[in-house]
């Protein structure tokens, strides 16, 4: 933009001094032309009056050169007078004997013309003007010249130019100026205009143009600025739906990916790396069967490509060391035109959904197994009994023992799937009071000594601290009952239960460490499963129902606690749980 103002104002400035120079020389030359005239025509007068006075005079030709001196003297200027054949007879600038014949002279062959030519005589420059002499008889007898010197002219012209050039001087340094500050008031906008459309086109929209003008320069920085405008509300609206989708697509929870015509994978967001557990990041612009290891997924896509249809199947994928189920649904992306623009692939992970499918399939099968043996046990012995049985007292007692006992045994499963429907309700809400937690603990030990006591178990309660906390002592009491009667029927006669109470400030820790036969490894997952047994024939023989640590497991993270196990086949087992001193204030509310 500076260079433009530059050329800008050498243009105008050019123009000018041509302008000038052009003008200068005309006006020079025009006045240099009438000043010339002017003297001619007074040359002319003066010329004519020499010539009246020779006539007048009619002095003889030796007294010529008297008469060409004294008219020289008066008229200031040279006067020469010649006879008709040349002969000069009257000279004021040197002497007429001396001088050649003047008949050749061009002022005297163009008689009454002013003639500039340089005068060998004087050696200068003069302007020459001729008149005949004339007798009584209209007769040509001589003729009178007089010269004037043009010296007078070229210093006028001289003067003249000087003056024409400071004029010009000054004129043009004051156009230099004004067209200078005029192109700067110009240009300025246009540098500001040139600015902002360069920042707009950086990228920065913010950028704003001033508005002072009101013409055609103004209008565009108006434009410009409403244009600047109009972009940074639209890229911040562009921005925001960026973000939106950005922020929708990294955190859907299904797994994305898109795939254009090439093959070339485009776009893949974060849940895909939780399902494929890879650097997926390094999946971009890579061919999708390059990176993509799964042959199902590969045939998906394959098949899209050919048949440009939706596809939705659910496959089983070998993720690390275990299996994950997937839906996976793929559709092409189709444009305005109808050509196929890529491929769209979709993972919803199902895996937890096939678990829970398979635990509702397991749950069946286990109530109704479960079921089954008690009340096939009591319509059996009440058939022996109807049969004939009853009559004899020794095995009517017997069966009626059996009865009563598996009928104890159905009501136990009964009430234990009603308590665990009950807590899983979404209505269930504890009765929370300020509880000891040692003192619960106690009345627990209490109650099931005597059953260890039958094995030959020592139990015993080591507590240090102080066990207070909010939270209802009935499910508490529960909990510790169902983790101790676990503890005393997988523990071997003659074994030992170490019930432990810890205060850790905030935190209160209630241990049960018992001998028992230990878990599996591979079992400690499954262990809260309903129905789940370690030793299916040593709990069923012992009344339990499967139920107990399922229940307990939900009781604990209705107290907002944690239940960790820690066990040793054959050696024993250690639950943990650890409860708040205090519970949420969301939870309060």
């Amino acid at each position: 933009m500076t260079k433009f103002r530059y050329r800008l104002v050498l243009a105008v400035l050019t123009v000018t001094l041509l302008v000038m120079a052009g003008l200068g020389l005309v006006i020079g030359q025009i006045f240099k032309n009438v000043y010339l005239e002017n003297l001619t025509d007074r040359l002319k007068k003066e010329t004519y009056l020499a010539a009246s006075m020779v006539e007048n005079e009619a002095v003889l030709f030796n007294e010529v050169q008297t008469l060409t001196e004294e008219i020289s003297q008066k008229l200031n200027a040279r006067v020469t007078i010649i006879l008709a054949d040349g002969t000069v007879v009257g000279e004021s600038a040197a002497d007429p004997a001396e001088m050649e014949n003047h008949a050749d002279r061009p002022e005297f062959t163009e008689l009454e013309e002013g003639i500039v030519r340089y005068s060998t005589t004087v050696e200068t420059e003069l302007l020459f003007y001729a008149v005949p002499i004339q007798n009584e008889a209209n007769e040509t007898i001589g003729y009178v010249r007089l010269g004037l010197p043009i010296e007078a002219v070229n210093s006028v012209n001289r003067t003249l130019w000087a003056i024409l050039i400071v004029s010009f001087t000054i004129a043009f340094l004051v156009i230099v100026s004004v067209t200078y500050r005029i192109a700067n008031q110009m240009i300025r906008p246009i540098e500001s205009a040139t600015v902002v459309a360069n920042k707009l086109a950086e990228g920065d929209y913010q950028a704003r143009t001033s508005e002072e003008s009101r013409d055609e320069v103004g209008q565009l920085n108006r434009s410009i600025n409403v244009l600047a405008y109009n972009l940074e509300q639209l890229t911040k609206r562009h921005q925001v739906q960026k973000e939106r989708l950005e922020t929708l697509i990294e955190n859907m929870g299904s797994g994305l990916i898109l795939i254009n015509t090439r093959g070339d994978i485009s776009l893949i967001n974060k849940t895909c790396h939780d399902i494929f557990q890879e650097d997926t990041d390094l999946w971009l612009h890579q061919l999708y069967h390059d990176v993509i290891k799964h042959k199902e997924i590969i045939k998906i896509v394959q098949d899209i490509f050919l048949t440009e249809k939706r596809q939705r199947r659910q496959v089983k994928l070998p993720i690390h060391l275990e299996y994950r189920h997937f839906d996976v649904h793929g559709a092409p992306i189709v444009r305005e035109n109808g050509k196929l623009k890529g491929i769209a692939l979709v993972f919803h992970d199902i895996t937890e959904l096939k678990k829970l499918e398979q635990v509702r399939k397991d749950f069946v099968a286990n109530v109704s197994h479960e079921l089954k043996t008690p009340v096939t046990s009591i319509k059996g012995f009440t058939e022996t009994l109807l049969d004939g049985a009853m009559h004899d007292e020794q095995l009517r007692d017997q069966f009626l023992h059996i009865i009563w006992k598996e009928s104890e045994r159905l009501q136990s499963l009964i009430h234990d799937l009603l308590e665990l429907s009950k807590i899983e309700q979404n209505y269930f809400q504890l009765n929370w009071q300020q509880t000891n937690l040692f003192a619960v603990v106690s009345e627990v030990m209490t109650l099931l000594k005597g059953k260890a006591e039958e094995k030959g178990i020592d139990i015993s309660l080591s507590a240090e601290g102080s066990f207070d906390l909010e939270g209802d002592p009935e499910r508490l009491k529960q909990i510790a009952i169902n983790l101790v009667n676990n503890a005393i029927t997988y523990t071997s006669n003659g074994g030992r239960i170490d019930l432990a109470l810890k205060d850790h400030g905030d935190v209160v820790e209630f241990e049960v460490n018992d001998t028992g036969i230990g878990i599996r490894e591979s079992e400690i997952p499954r262990i809260f499963e309903r129905f789940y047994r370690v030793d299916r024939a040593r709990s069923r023989n012992s009344g339990g129902t499967g139920l107990g640590l399922a229940i307990v497991k939900h009781l604990v993270e209705a107290h907002q606690g944690k239940i960790l196990v820690e066990s040793e086949f054959g050696k024993g087992t250690t639950f943990t749980i650890q409860f708040h001193r205090y519970r949420d204030d969301e939870e309060k509310s």
